[in-house]
């Protein structure tokens, strides 16, 4: 095939996606605008190299933010590259970081299995050593210690570094004693932190040229998206290995720069033309997601800042609807809002999915979702509490870490008396004082417990523990079980299951969500069949985040923060709060820097909407317990008044009714929401939902409901399409509910 033929394979893109493909020489920046298909442009550039036999697949890295991303890319690839697709490395920093170091960290002085430490295991280790140096917790919490740490990897400066810039100053000193601990006890864990796989990398690459230089002979060709979110580190990860073809491809987008609290430096995508001489910059502008008018509001907030490379969003797509900004009572009326115009919207033929809630904050979630549970709606919160957070999954993930690698204290600590085998925490102090002493682990000093008069009397306990995990180990390198029948193995031998019935509440739910951890584990090796081993699960359930959860195809609503939304879209989406003080936040309102990315996160708000856009706002809001009246965020004034439809400058609930939750007069709920008088017929006209059909609630029923738990339907009236249930619960009392848009189930 001619290089003609092979680039009519691409005239189903726009020029200036096709100017991106074919650009595979030298450095690139691709100034993809929100909806301008940069993920379709990487995949396709992709494709261009290879069919073009510039490189093997194998040759090519391609580096994203999530898993959710990165497996999306993959699975594109090798939709267009069936041949060779699959050898492509299309992952995360920090899953790159951990393959080099898996294969190479033993220069460092780490094994293959070293383990990655999460926040929930920085946080208890940074306080074992807060604890060691007597430093109050009140005046240096470890969470700005990790912080602090976190921000010293960052700019990669060692402990030694930050312990000569603090000077005099108690605090800097204090914290650079504790990372220089911090560091210490991570080693001899066999653990790194998140940081620590990029930061390691890049020493990795220093200390051994070798190394380095034969990543750089094997990718000729690197990709990196969402570049603005890069940091000083990833910066410097990059261009070691972009050294010797020079053919680095970021995309990118300044005006979506809004992680600088992670640390991510805008900077390296404003200066991208300086840093690599000869760069070639192309702009994508061509919106293919949002309504011109959802493009119009964007591009007028976002023309505010000052600091920005500047390109203009346009699309083909619409006028579409006027932005509605919508002003509410209070939190309660604006959750009202929301609710009742979803419930519209389904009874008007969309879906639930259809719908997005975002808010500057996650405390904004709770009148909300409370809203959503009461009229039945489904919905699901992102970055709410993590499947891999809960108790019990946190309890056998952590024998799994510790069969992996013995030595990660942290672990073991969590689960050497779980379920209960009389080794007390006294036992543990001592045996981990023993072990910092030494500078060994906790395990290696309680093999040899009878060594060490003051682990006597435990020392049979502690042997017991030992040769539990010895034999789990075992039966793990001995390659005659599966992952899932190791799993079984520990829930069996460590009795965990009865320990749930006889201590825990909720037991039921807890044994159903271990068993979820077993389909996972199954789901697991079906994937990655001969690569399924112990320390590739880990490392995937280590790197996950919440988003990476996110089913696009559950019929559910989906609440989430402005800075989980980004990379997603949604035709419908609300941006709640929209007042200053909330929006921008009150701190950032006297920083320039603060503002400009506050407005960058208003702009990545408005382009995940694909059709409508709400952006609602209250006379008075109670926040974290104090109840305030705000102004309007400076953000709508900066909306021409032609692209907004007002509404709410009257309540469109009665008065009586604006306190939610009041007594006095007959009140129906649906599904428990709102106070809407039964004289009312609003919701006479609603279809029945999908989700019910069929089902018939009749007097003496049983029912159990999200919320309200079991209860019994004492009466049932049939009002236009819906039946009025009055309903006895167990704890709940009595509530008069719509049939149709209760969320429960007949017993």
């Amino acid at each position: 095939m001619t290089q003609d033929e092979i680039k009519q394979n691409f005239s189903h893109m726009n020029p200036m996606q096709r100017q991106a493909v074919f650009a595979t020489e030298g450095p690139l920046l691709i100034l993809a605008g929100a909806g301008s298909g940069k993920t379709t442009v990487l995949v396709n550039r992709i494709a261009y190299i290879l069919q073009s036999g510039l490189c093997q697949p194998w040759n090519i890295l391609a580096i994203t933010f999530t898993n959710k991303a990165a497996g999306e890319l993959k699975e594109r690839i090798c939709n267009t590259v069936p041949e060779g697709g699959a050898d492509i490395w299309a992952a995360t920093f920090h899953s790159t970081c951990a393959r080099i170091l898996r294969r190479y960290g033993d220069r460092l002085g780490y094994s293959s299995h070293f383990t990655v430490y999460g926040t929930d295991d920085q946080q208890k280790l940074v306080k074992d050593i807060v604890k060691q140096l007597n430093i109050d917790e009140k005046q240096l919490r470890a969470r700005d210690i990790l912080a602090e740490i976190s921000r010293a990897k960052d700019k990669m400066t060692s402990p030694a570094e930050m312990l000569k810039t603090a000077e005099y100053d108690y605090r800097k000193v204090s914290i650079a004693k504790v990372y220089e601990i911090y560091q210490a006890r991570l080693k001899t864990a066999d653990a790194m932190d998140f940081d620590d796989l990029l930061c390691k990398t890049v020493e990795l690459f220093e200390q051994f040229p070798d190394i380095l230089g034969f990543y750089q002979n094997q990718f000729k060709y690197i990709m990196v998206d969402e570049y603005q979110d890069t940091n000083r580190v990833q910066y410097r990860f990059v261009s070691m290995l972009a050294e010797k073809y020079g053919n680095i491809c970021v995309v990118g987008d300044d005006d979506q720069s809004i992680y600088k609290f992670r640390g991510a430096t805008i900077e390296n995508i404003l200066s991208f033309e300086n840093t690599f001489k000869g760069a070639k910059i192309i702009r994508l502008e061509q919106n293919y997601r949002s309504t011109k008018n959802i493009l119009n509001a964007a591009n007028s907030v976002i023309s505010n800042n000052t600091v920005r490379k500047g390109k203009t969003l346009w699309t083909e797509n619409p006028e579409g609807e006027k932005i509605e900004l919508h002003t509410c009572e209070d939190e309660r009326d604006e959750a009202r809002f929301i609710a009742q115009t979803i419930m519209d919207g389904v009874s008007d033929g969309r879906k639930y999915a259809d719908y997005a809630i975002l808010y500057r904050t996650n405390a904004q979630s709770n009148a909300i979702e409370q809203t959503l549970s009461r009229s039945g709606i489904p919905h699901r919160i992102i970055g709410g509490h993590r499947f891999y957070d809960r108790e019990e999954i946190r309890d056998m993930v952590a024998y799994l870490q510790v069969i992996n690698n013995p030595h990660d204290d942290v672990r073991l600590s969590r689960i050497i008396n779980v379920p209960k085998r009389a080794i007390g925490a006294r036992t543990l102090q001592i045996a981990a004082d023993i072990a910092a002493g030494l500078g060994e682990s906790i395990f290696t000093v309680i093999k040899e417990a009878d060594s060490y008069p003051q682990l006597s009397r435990a020392a049979s306990k502690l042997k017991e523990f030992v040769n539990l995990i010895e034999g789990f180990i075992e039966a793990d390198e001995s390659g005659d079980y599966s992952l899932a029948e190791l799993y079984n193995l520990v829930l069996e031998h460590t009795n965990y299951e009865s320990y749930l019935k006889a201590e825990k509440e909720n037991a039921e739910v807890r044994i159903e969500n271990i068993e979820e951890l077993a389909s996972n584990i199954i789901k697991f090796e079906e994937d990655y069949e001969d690569e399924a081993d112990l320390s590739a699960f880990l490392e995937e359930i280590s790197l996950m985040t919440d988003i990476d959860n996110y089913d696009a195809n559950a019929d559910t609503c989906v609440m989430m923060t402005l800075h989980s939304a980004k990379g997603l879209e949604f035709p419908v989406v609300f941006i709640t709060g929209m007042e200053d003080g909330l929006f921008p936040s009150m701190t950032s309102i006297r920083e320039p820097d603060e503002i400009n990315e506050e407005r960058r996160l208003a702009y990545v708000g408005i382009t995940r909407a694909k059709q409508k856009l709400y952006l609602t706002k209250t006379r008075s809001r109670m926040l974290f317990g104090s109840t305030t009246y705000n102004k309007e965020s400076r953000f709508v004034t900066e909306i021409p008044d032609e692209l907004l439809e007002k509404t709410g400058e009257t309540s469109r609930f009665a008065p009586s009714f604006a306190g939610f939750g009041a007594s006095g007069g007959t009140k129906v709920s649906v599904g428990g929401f709102g106070n809407t008088a039964l004289g009312g017929s609003k919701f006479n006209s609603y279809q029945k939902p999908a989700v019910k059909a069929g089902v018939t609630y009749s007097v003496g029923d049983t029912v159990l409901h999200k919320v309200f738990g079991k209860g019994m339907i004492m009466s049932a009236e049939k009002m236009g399409n819906d039946t009025l249930l009055e309903i006895a619960f167990e704890k709940a009392g009595t509530k008069k509910l719509m049939a149709n848009f209760c969320k429960m189930e007949k017993l």
